[in-house]
Order: structure tokens, then C-alpha cells, then sequence
């Protein structure tokens, strides 16, 4: 039997430090901001067909972008400064430090250059504040134009327990090329209200993202705010590691195999429930419970719906066990309706470890009617084996 986790707090960590902890950070994340922004003018990759241009040309098209960001002072002038304004995301906020009268946050897109901005505005539709120090706007480095594509959720709380109110976004990104072309992601961000301004801690930003925690913006509280962390999910090093920091163990589909270049390992599924969504992974655990190799098949989905299996045997016919995973995931799509997709995942051993497959998946679609061996078959008919009766 595996041991129950005891969550004896070593996955909850402690984020906040006072007041004066916060007033350091927003500024210094004041000066980040001011660095990466100018750390723009000086790049020379930032054009749409991807071939570079002179720097003189991207500090133009900068120059061009910031004189259209500050021009704005009224809700109108928005769109004549070719900001897209997101009607469904506008939202009543009052902000502390700027005063008690309630402003309306209006996020707008500049499709121009797919750069998300916030605009405060208040009874009489002036601009107040704006902000675009975001980290959706910065997830391709160096370059002016962003990947993100929309704005799909806002949430407003206290996040780090000064008494002022925060911002929790969620935006939806596409890259236009590179290995993940095509296929939406979501980036989180957290806005923090210092004394008359607001201000981007990078670093809460980086593990947000990194560690997949934004999924949904009750998942960014729960960490930013609760200490709640999936990172232990990807830094463990040992299988009681994981018990301990609350790691659900799928026990049926546990077994144990002989990989070639690997020597004899434990397969072990399992999943962390945070902010009502499964992060599913599967570890592969040696003879002292080590953890050898940490497989992500659920990659930006949002969370595990169900199991069908996972088989390990060789698929591609090169003499080394191979892992096929046959699961269920839910994801969110652009209208916020939640979507359940089927997805065939294949590990293929190799000398150095394990490479996943990015050809059989353009070959057959896995369906809900088809069972590992259909789906065995099918993987290895399309390597060349002979097709078993």
C-alpha cells in the first residue's frame, strides 16, 4: 500500500514577509519594468515574416506603440489609438491607494502588435491609470509583437494581505511558430496595488507560469495568496517526496517493468487536486524510490477527466519498451465553455530516456471507442509492423 500523505506543510511555502517587503518589491519590478521596456529599443528581431530589421526600425514601431498607449485619456480615445477594447472583461474596481471613488478597469487588445493594456477610468470616462507591464507581453523575449490572443478571465482580492486590492489576470496566447505553433496556452498574471500604483512581482510571475498554475484565476490565489505550489510536482526526487506534499497515487494503474536502457522501474500515475483541476503525471520510480524520469502527458490541458490506461511495451519496433497513455482532459475553450478532448500520448524509449511522439497523433486521432490494443495496433501499423490477428 502506498503511504498516506500526512500534508505536513512542506508544499505550502510562505510568500509574504510585511509591508516593507511589498514597497521593495514594487520597486524594484517599477525598475524590471522600465529595463525590459527598454531593453526593446536596443533588440533588432521584431518583425512580422520572423526576418530581422535594424534597430532603428523596432525603436520606431516602439516609439510608435508607447505614443499610442499614453495618447489615450478617454474612453474614446481608445479605439482611435487602435486599441481593441474586450467588452466582456470590463469590470468595476476600486483601488485603495488612488482613492475611494469607483473606477471601470477596460482591458483593450492592440492588435497591432498583440499587446494587452489596462485602462482605469472613472465617472466621467477619463483615464486615470494605465498599465501594460504584464507578463503576457512579455512571453516572447525581445521581440515587440506577444502571442497573446484574448483575455479570458479577471478576479479582484487581496492577494498579499496589505489591505489593498490586486488584480488576478488570465489571458490566452498563441505562438506563431516554434514546436507549439498554433496551440493556445494561458498565462496567468498578478497585479499588485502599491500607494498610487501598480506593479508586476517577475518572480510570482515565473513560477505561476512555469509550474502550470494558471489554469484559472482561484488557482493563482490559491498559491499567491494560500501557499498552495504544484512545484513540488516537478522537483521532487524521491516517490515519498511526492506522498508527503499530497501526490494521489492512481493505484490501478501502478505496475512494474524491465526498460532496457533504464533497468527494472515502477510506473506510478497519479494527481494533485489544486483549485478544483487535476495535474496529472506519471513518474517513473527505481528499486530505492527514486524518481528516474517524470513524464507530463496532460502538457496544457487543464486538468485530467479520466484514465482509459497505460501500457508499456515496444511500439515503433526498436526493442525498447515504449509508454502509451490513453486519458481523458478537460480544457476551457474561448467561449469559458469546458471542452473534454481524448488524447493518445506515446513516450518512446530512447538510449538518453524517453522522446515524445509528434507524428502518430497527425496519423489517427484516438476516439472513445478505440481500446489500448485497437490504439497498440494502430501505433505500430503505422511503424511498419506486420499487424497482429
Amino acid at each position: 500500500m502506498w503511504r498516506k500523505s500526512s500534508n505536513s506543510g512542506k508544499g505550502y511555502i510562505s510568500i509574504w514577509q510585511g509591508k516593507d517587503y511589498t514597497i521593495f518589491i514594487g520597486m524594484l519590478c517599477a525598475i524590471l519594468s522600465f529595463v525590459l521596456t527598454m531593453s526593446l529599443t536596443v533588440q533588432a528581431k521584431a518583425s512580422e515574416n520572423g526576418q530581422e530589421q535594424d534597430t532603428e526600425e523596432l525603436l520606431r514601431n516602439y516609439q510608435d506603440y508607447q505614443t499610442r498607449f499614453f495618447a489615450v485619456e478617454r474612453r474614446e480615445d481608445i479605439e482611435a489609438n487602435y486599441f481593441e477594447i474586450i467588452e466582456e472583461q470590463i469590470f468595476p474596481v476600486t483601488l485603495e491607494s488612488f482613492g475611494m471613488e469607483e473606477l471601470t478597469l477596460i482591458p483593450a487588445m492592440d492588435r497591432t502588435w498583440n499587446r494587452l493594456a489596462l485602462f482605469f477610468l472613472n465617472e466621467t470616462e477619463q483615464v486615470v491609470y494605465r498599465y501594460d507591464q504584464l507578463e503576457t507581453n512579455y512571453r516572447i523575449q525581445g521581440e515587440l509583437r506577444q502571442a497573446t490572443k484574448d483575455l479570458v478571465g479577471i478576479s479582484f482580492a487581496d492577494v498579499n494581505r496589505d489591505g489593498l486590492k490586486d488584480i488576478i489576470l488570465i489571458s490566452r496566447c498563441e505562438n506563431p511558430s516554434g514546436t507549439y505553433a498554433g496551440i493556445p496556452y494561458k498565462v496567468g498574471d498578478v497585479i499588485f496595488q502599491g500607494e498610487g500604483y501598480l506593479y508586476r512581482d517577475w518572480r510570482i510571475s515565473d513560477k505561476i507560469n512555469r509550474f502550470n498554475m494558471n489554469k484559472s484565476t482561484n488557482q493563482i490565489l490559491f498559491y499567491v495568496r494560500d501557499g498552495v505550489s504544484t512545484e513540488f510536482l516537478y522537483t521532487s526526487t524521491t516517490l515519498d517526496e511526492l506522498l508527503d506534499h499530497g501526490f494521489s497515487v492512481i493505484e490501478d494503474q501502478c505496475y512494474t517493468r524491465q526498460f532496457e536502457r533504464l533497468g527494472r522501474l515502477q510506473v506510478v500515475p497519479g494527481t494533485f487536486r489544486m483549485a478544483w483541476y487535476d495535474f496529472f503525471l506519471i513518474y517513473l520510480i527505481n528499486e530505492q524510490g527514486q524518481i528516474v524520469w517524470c513524464l507530463q502527458p496532460m502538457v496544457d490541458y487543464d486538468g485530467l477527466y479520466s484514465l482509459k490506461g497505460i501500457n508499456g511495451r515496444d511500439v515503433d519496433g526498436d526493442g525498447m519498451k515504449d509508454l502509451v497513455i490513453l486519458a481523458r482532459y478537460s480544457r476551457e475553450d474561448e467561449f469559458g465553455e469546458t471542452q473534454i478532448e481524448n488524447m493518445c500520448t506515446i513516450y518512446y524509449q530512447r538510449t538518453s530516456g524517453f522522446e515524445i511522439d509528434t507524428k502518430f497523433e497527425t496519423y489517427y486521432h484516438y476516439t472513445e471507442e478505440d481500446t489500448m490494443e485497437d490504439m497498440i495496433q494502430k501505433i505500430r501499423e503505422f511503424w511498419g509492423w506486420q499487424v497482429e490477428e
